[in-house]
């Protein structure tokens, strides 16, 4: 490890100041719920794309795409790639019913459209696998990273991270997260161009890396055989996850309920959509060049934090550092603030609905603060957990939750006969299926079954068991559906196609505008596509 320099150090402590001082601005702006959990729904399109995109890239990221990149190339990307596809859905399709009902929570939407049931249901889920899943696993790879690049030991890492990042949210609500998310981009590809720009140099340029790596790194598309990206699995069950994350996930969409409109909504989720492109030069590439550089030597997790500690010079290995702690909290904020959220509103409001603005204000900030508190409870445990358990963990969690969830909204907004029954039976029996493969897949693990069919379940890639799930859950949404009542046009108005207020337009310079980018965004993905066939 290089020692960093007095100059790195004062890069990020002016990095803290910034994004505490935001938060202290913004904790005069949230008076009421609308403001504290939406930002007041004001925001721009160059806020809102720029916190979709710093709010998704967190540390594991960066540790992740990376690690996997030096491993197997950069076919790890095809989630990043396929995410502005479904970024373009989430604009196009799912966010004008969405600030048509007027929600502020995604459980919230479910019930509109089909009833209490299914919002408590996706409240606790989406609660338990923040807590469970995403702040732990970005708090330990969060600690591997900055004891790799600063020295720290990994629970004084967690814990200031924790910390700083819970004061700024705790203080400003989701304003203060979105805002401070359009910093933390800056901040994030400026480091990450100047680690992939400098690695490239020092291998001896893009031909030289393409040379001393083996062919299959430079494929997207891997055989139907490979054990972690199947070309089939990446086709057929990764969109299901990317809906799920992009489309209905609390975390995620928060920032698009909180545009000032649809036209700047649209526009942000079209703006990430561009900035998806770069992860898979500026995060798994330098993976790749680590491979390179060292022949090999260096790969898997180390790969990210060896081409900062080893190929930048002072100064810039402070940037770098400070981005990884913007893309680690920025996303640790958002799931501050959407727990906050679904914890506030979809319980403690149920519960006491006479409940006054500021009061309602003061809980989210007190639940928040809770989190933090748990954050910091968890930190022992995070360290129990090995590298290779720490990802198969996040993607097998994702694979199992996503596809009821997708399924319900998918057919909520798409299908008018959809209803509360067959949601419900959807997401229940989707829950059966997802646990029973992540408990036989623990199982496996520490005692390999010798039965067949327990073997095969338990091993088949989760991308396929995430394709397989999703299809059990749609045919239980249309049977139960057709088997029960049809629900009553009052649940349907405005939350399906068929029953859709077009009697105000959108603006033609808008939607002109978005249509334009839009193409030449999936024109853009398909060139690459085609250039890393």
């Amino acid at each position: 490890m290089n020692a960093l320099s007095t100059i790195d150090f004062g890069i990020i402590g002016v990095y803290f100041v910034v994004v505490l001082a935001v938060g202290v601005y913004f904790r005069k702006r949230t008076s009421n719920p609308t403001q504290y959990f939406l930002a007041g729904r004001r925001v721009g399109w160059l806020a809102i794309g720029a916190s979709l995109f710093a709010t998704n890239i967190s540390s594991e990221h960066f540790l992740g795409l990376a690690g996997t990149g030096s491993k197997s190339g950069l076919a790890v990307g095809q989630f990043e790639w396929l995410a502005i596809l479904v970024l373009l859905l989430l604009g196009w399709v799912f966010t004008p019913f969405y600030l048509r009902s007027g929600v502020f929570t995604m459980p919230e939407f479910l019930e509109k459209r089909f009833g209490p049931a299914s919002r408590y249901y996706l409240s606790l889920v989406s609660i338990i696998a923040y807590v469970l899943t995403k702040i732990s696993i970005a708090l330990y790879a969060g600690g591997i990273l900055l004891h790799a690049v600063v020295g720290w030991d990994m629970y004084t890492s967690a814990v200031v991270i924790v910390v700083a990042t819970g004061a700024y949210t705790v203080l400003g609500g989701l304003a203060a997260v979105i805002y401070t998310d359009l910093v933390q981009m800056f901040i994030l590809i400026i480091g990450s161009v100047a680690l992939t720009l400098i690695g490239l140099h020092d291998a001896g340029g893009w031909n030289a890396v393409v040379a001393k790596t083996p062919p299959e790194f430079w494929s997207m598309f891997k055989p139907m055989d490979d054990p972690d990206f199947p070309w089939t699995g990446i086709v057929l069950g990764a969109p299901i996850m990317g809906i799920w994350y992009w489309c209905t996930d609390q975390y995620i969409v928060q920032r698009v309920l909180s545009a000032r409109n649809l036209d700047h909504a649209r526009t942000g989720t079209i703006f990430a959509g561009f900035l998806k492109i770069l992860p898979v030069f500026i995060l798994v590439l330098p993976g790749v060049i680590a491979y390179a550089l060292t022949n090999g030597e260096v790969t898997g997790d180390r790969a990210y934090a060896w081409m900062v500690t080893t190929l930048l010079p002072p100064g810039l290995r402070g940037l770098v550092v400070a981005g990884l702690l913007a893309a680690l909290m920025s996303s640790l904020s958002a799931m501050f603030n959407s727990t906050s959220t679904l914890l506030t509103l979809d319980i403690f409001k149920r519960i006491r609905p006479q409940a006054d603005e500021a009061s309602v204000v003061r809980v989210g900030r007190i639940a928040t603060g809770g989190i933090v508190l748990f954050g910091l409870l968890w930190i022992p445990f995070i360290g129990q957990m090995s590298d290779e358990r720490m990802f198969v963990y996040l993607q097998s969690v994702s694979g199992y939750i996503a596809p009821p969830i997708a399924a319900c909204f998918l057919f909520g907004i798409l299908w008018r006969r959809a209803n509360g029954k067959g949601a419900i039976a959807t997401l229940l029996t989707g829950f059966v299926l997802g646990a029973t493969r992540f408990v036989l897949e623990i199982h496996h693990k520490s005692e390999p079954f010798s039965d067949g069919v327990l073997r095969f379940v338990a091993t088949v890639n989760f991308l396929h068991y995430a394709a397989f799930l999703f299809a059990v859950s749609s045919l239980v949404m249309i049977l139960v559906s057709l088997a029960t009542a049809p629900p009553s046009p009052e649940r349907l108005r405005n939350l399906t196609f068929a029953e859709v207020d077009r009697s105000q337009p959108l603006p033609a310079r808008w939607n002109r505008m978005n249509a334009v980018a839009s193409a030449l965004l999936v024109m853009i993905l398909f060139f690459l596509y085609w250039t890393f066939r």
